[in-house]
């Protein structure tokens, strides 16, 4: 590191900036001046009494000054969300006191090679000021639930022509953001309270299927038990039940005119009927589990209904709302109020409910028959329905 003696009280550092000083044996003397600008930055006297500085002290603050920055390790994510984490790792002393920024690279695992961005082209969201580690990263228009992340870092410098002094980038870590947390099934189920009607009154819950899975439940399984399949992807992407939680899916809608069951089905020409009762009374928890549109006018609330103290229950405490049997908007049962009265069953109007039950459920329990309606309407199937992510009437303030 040199600078060049131009005048006898003039020295032209390699940046081009000129200081005035006044040579004294081995020590030089900032004449008039508050401030010694030197290559890298700007550096004052910081309250020493004299404005003289000796030259190997100078010498020393360039060099430090131009010092490559190292290249981040150890990089751990932590207090995963499904719409924030926290990043961390290791730098020197050194670099912790000189970094003035972080560049964070974040892509989406399915992408391949992650594009990492250079400091110049970001304007940008994933740019941050140096802060103590660990560091949050949030923010529900770059980050979604359950989705596979490649995260690199970078410090920086920021120099005073706007420049920066950069590290080299990390290594690439991955992880996966998580699902929806209660608060933000919450929000979803006060927005699909919104959308509820009035309640109607049901006697029958329904499943419609082709005739080969009746088939395979009565002669291949022989047990004529219905059983839990996994859950798909459809619906909201965060939603924890999503891939994890097993059941056999029920209608109960009813026709507005009729108080029957609609005569078309998009899943199978054959429906089997079981008495309300038999899924919904004292002894199953009802759960709140999501609320979705296909990019349609109307909407879904998806609930589970699951025995107390089975392991969908178990699943299903911790991670949903819990919904009141006798009052909520979507599904109720109202105990008889004289014995030999029967039980009340409701369900909401304006919304159509998909009921997840989580328990096998026996053939013998109900009936199968034939459906007279329209069967092959696969359009408004919601198998594996993606979530229309512009809806304002069943998003909310998190990844879709």
């Amino acid at each position: 590191m040199c600078f060049s003696h131009d005048k006898a009280d003039t020295f032209v550092f390699p940046t081009g900036v000129t200081a005035i000083f006044k040579l004294s044996s081995t020590r030089i003397t900032a004449r008039g001046c508050k401030h010694v600008i030197v290559v890298g930055g700007l550096w004052s006297l910081r309250g020493k009494q004299s404005s003289s500085f000796s030259l190997p002290w100078v010498y020393r603050q360039m060099t430090e000054m131009d010092a490559p920055l190292s290249t981040p390790c150890n990089i751990q994510i932590c207090e995963v969300t499904c719409d924030s984490f926290r990043i961390m790792w290791d730098m020197t002393p050194e670099d912790t006191t000189r970094a003035t920024h972080f560049f964070i690279d974040l892509s989406r695992k399915e992408c391949g090679d992650p594009n990492r961005f250079k400091h110049r082209d970001v304007p940008t969201k994933l740019v941050a000021k140096a802060v103590p580690l660990p560091m949050a990263v949030r923010g529900h228009w770059f980050l979604s639930p359950r989705t596979e992340y490649c995260v690199a870092v970078q410090t920086a410098i920021r120099q005073p022509d706007g420049e920066y002094q950069v590290s080299e980038w990390s290594q690439v870590v991955e992880f996966s953001t998580g699902d929806y947390a209660m608060e933000h099934l919450q929000q979803l189920l006060d927005k699909a309270t919104g959308s509820a009607g009035r309640l109607l009154k049901f006697s029958v819950f329904y499943r419609n299927q082709h005739p080969e899975y009746f088939d395979f439940v009565r002669l291949v399984l022989q047990s004529r038990l219905m059983r839990p399949a996994l859950k798909d992807c459809s619906g909201s992407h965060g939603s924890p039940i999503n891939s994890k939680l097993h059941g056999v899916f029920f209608s109960c809608n009813t026709e507005f005119d009729t108080g029957l069951p609609s005569r078309d089905s998009p899943y199978g020409p054959l429906r089997f009927h079981i008495p309300a009762g038999r899924l919904l009374n004292p002894n199953i928890s009802l759960y709140f589990a999501d609320f979705y549109c296909m990019y349609t006018a109307y909407h879904y609330v998806v609930l589970v209904l699951a025995p107390v103290g089975s392991e969908g229950d178990t699943f299903c405490r911790p991670r949903l709302p819990m919904l009141d049997l006798a009052s909520n908007p979507f599904l109720t049962y109202t105990e008889p109020h004289r014995p030999g009265e029967e039980p009340v069953f409701c369900h909401a109007s304006d919304v159509i409910l998909e009921v997840l039950f989580t328990d096998p459920v026996p053939l013998d329990q109900g009936s199968v028959e034939q459906i007279s309606g329209h069967h092959q309407l696969m359009s408004l199937t919601t198998a594996n329905a993606k979530k229309d992510p512009s809806c304002k009437v069943c998003n909310i303030s998190v990844g879709r």
